[in-house]
């Protein structure tokens, strides 16, 4: 059978590969995609520290168990300035792409035109 130690990590391991190959992609929105991903699997491994054991039940009776709630206070955190984050780095991809004609990354593949003025000099 398989626990849930390995389930969880697999999880993250799939997430993570998938933000780091969008990250690596030439324009902007699979790469605003590859951060949320990353964001989201170390949201997962956060939540997941606060307690995972084997062969636990799913409602504890004893109230020494309690899980810590630190972890899931900080994964609340984190998912609220990741979606603030991720609006802004959207808006700012979307006027860049506006503003330049194009959305890639690296190399820009039509110029704008930049007004010269010593190209109208006689």
């Amino acid at each position: 059978m398989i626990s849930m130690e390995f389930l969880i990590a697999s999880g993250v391991g799939i997430v993570t590969a998938t933000g780091i190959y969008l990250l690596l992609r030439r324009r902007t929105f699979p790469v605003v995609l590859g951060l949320v991903m990353i964001g989201y699997a170390v949201n997962i491994f956060l939540f997941s520290m606060g307690r995972l054991q084997l062969n636990a039940p799913a409602i504890l009776t004893d109230a020494t168990r309690v899980t810590d709630p630190l972890p899931q206070a900080l994964v609340l955190t984190a998912i609220v300035i990741g979606f603030a984050t991720t609006a802004f780095v959207i808006q700012l991809a979307l006027r860049s792409r506006f503003e330049s004609g194009n959305d890639h990354i690296d190399d820009v593949d039509d110029p704008i035109e930049i007004y010269d003025p010593r190209e109208d000099a006689p």
